[in-house]
């Protein structure tokens, strides 16, 4: 077993909000995270550190925050992407909300937290352009100085059937689930692979990429796609830095849409084991237990109530 280094002073730790609560010395990794929501001192920066490197580039004037920041991509709309934001806030973290053009909801969402004493920035891209990926990882290092949690939850999806699928409905959602989803794990993960504490890399797929339902022909093999990328670049970076980690959570009916007709809902509760709807908060558990255990990189966790390993008749 590794020996573990012991603090060189007590460590601060947060409250859900920020607000340092007390001062003590901690002997484990994580003691007791999942339940009173604090952070842990295996992921505080060094003091000295004025400037980050990202692909040769020094950022000036960005010195490293000692507390931990989490950039979710899609959480400046309501959806999957803000609860998973919320529930980082809650362990303590600042935030950077990426939007495309939920601008509106985006900038209301930081006006939110930071009255709950919460740092955040709301930062635009067009995740499908790399020079637009890039400049919103340097305007998020610029701010904090590092980015500790990356959540890709960007995404787009279409129903329409194979016959009407077109080369450009392909296109565009290769572009958006798996090319923005590489781009922005690509250049965050190598912002961690210099931080000295690495970071974690959370990738949102489906769960319905092993078993596929009908409509969804240029969907589905874009989220297919992203379990493997979650792999590849859960051993390239950790090649680079064993601290940095990339995991998948591939969610079943955790949010159905609100015109989804009555009938198609009851099929997709019933085709659960648990026949329930899930929430989005459950695919947010997922993200904080990939946060809790260090030990856990290359996975792909399937959060659908049983419904990967289920087929009713």
């Amino acid at each position: 077993m590794p020996r573990r280094h012991r603090q060189a002073r007590p460590h601060r730790r947060w409250s859900v909000l920020g607000a340092a609560v007390r001062d003590r010395r901690s002997g484990s990794k994580g003691d007791g995270l999942a339940a009173i929501g604090l952070t842990s001192p295996w992921t505080r920066a060094t003091d000295d550190m004025r400037g980050v490197k990202l692909d040769g580039r020094t950022l000036k004037g960005a010195a490293m925050s000692q507390q931990r920041v989490a950039l979710v991509t899609g959480s400046g709309a309501r959806r999957v992407g803000a609860t998973v934001a919320e529930a980082l806030a809650e362990r303590g973290f600042a935030l950077a909300i990426h939007y495309r053009t939920s601008a509106r909801e985006a900038e209301q969402s930081v006006a939110d937290w930071e009255r709950r004493g919460v740092p955040a920035m709301a930062v635009p891209a067009d995740l499908t352009q790399e020079s637009a990926v890039r400049a919103m990882i340097d305007q998020v290092l610029h701010r904090f100085g590092r980015i500790d949690v990356l959540v890709n939850s960007a995404a787009i999806w279409e129903r329409k059937p194979l016959e009407e699928v077109t080369a450009a409905d392909v296109r565009k959602h290769f572009e958006t689930n798996t090319l923005g989803t590489f781009l922005c794990a690509q250049h965050a993960g190598l912002a961690m692979v210099r931080q000295p504490e690495g970071g974690l890399i959370v990738n949102i797929g489906d769960w319905a990429e092993v078993r596929p339902y009908l409509h969804y022909a240029a969907y589905f093999p874009s989220k297919g796609a992203v379990s493997t990328l979650t792999r590849c670049l859960a051993v390239e970076l950790a090649h680079r830095n064993p601290k940095v980690r990339v995991n998948c959570v591939l969610p079943g009916p955790v949010m159905l849409p609100p015109d989804l007709p009555e009938d198609e809902k009851r099929q997709a509760i019933e085709a659960t084991l648990v026949k329930r709807e899930g929430s989005p908060r459950h695919v947010a558990l997922a993200v904080l237990s990939f946060l809790d255990n260090d030990f856990v990189t290359g996975v792909c966790l399937p959060v659908d109530g049983g419904r990967t390993v289920y087929a009713p008749e």
